[in-house]
């Protein structure tokens, strides 16, 4: 089983969670429902495994904890890939949410990149800070090895646009992390 678990704590959360890349539910508490619901629609189109409990300084906003959780959620993917042998490697998925359409391309290099060009109409989705969508993509491809990209393509509500990024990573990483021989799939003979 690819599987990791991971533990931080700072002044400003504290953060355990374990992910596992072959399968089970998702089990998430942030303390921002919101964010919540995002991370257990990744789990699910991506076909991992997650339980997560986050307790952060909410007291503050949301930042901290969603920067620290994408951290941690990334951590523990680059530890469950392992030596990234036999994966795809690559994975793309377009995702339509009403009136909104994203698409996540993504690359499981061990070079981490983030391009991300969606603007959120609305600074706030319920108490969950729109702009956070790119702090916590960021702070996972960082930590997960990934180069990322993720675009918008059009969209006028920030709840649609948001989810339709979240699903369309979890299907990226499905198609990614799809285990297909025994070899490294890169000319460089390793990632």
């Amino acid at each position: 089983m690819r599987r990791a678990s991971v533990e931080r704590k700072t002044k400003e959360t504290q953060i355990r969670l374990t992910l596992c890349l072959d399968g089970g539910g998702a089990q998430v508490a942030t303390g921002i429902g919101f964010f919540d619901h995002m991370l257990t629609a990744l789990a699910f189109y991506a076909g991992f495994g997650l339980e997560l409990q986050a307790e952060g300084d909410l007291h503050v906003d949301g930042h901290h904890t969603v920067e620290d959780v994408g951290i941690v959620l990334g951590t523990a993917f680059r530890q469950a890939l392992g030596d990234r042998v036999g994966i795809r490697r690559f994975g793309s998925a377009f995702v339509p949410m009403d009136e909104a359409l994203c698409l996540t391309v993504a690359d499981c290099s061990n070079r981490p990149f983030l391009v991300f060009d969606a603007p959120m109409p609305q600074p706030m989705i319920g108490a969950y800070d729109s702009c956070l969508t790119k702090e916590f993509m960021r702070a996972f491809a960082v930590q997960g090895g990934l180069t990322l990209h993720q675009k918008c393509l059009y969209g006028e509500n920030a709840h649609h646009i948001t989810e339709a990024l979240f699903k369309s990573l979890g299907l990226a990483l499905k198609d990614a992390v799809r285990q297909e021989g025994d070899g490294v799939s890169s000319t460089k003979g390793m990632l």
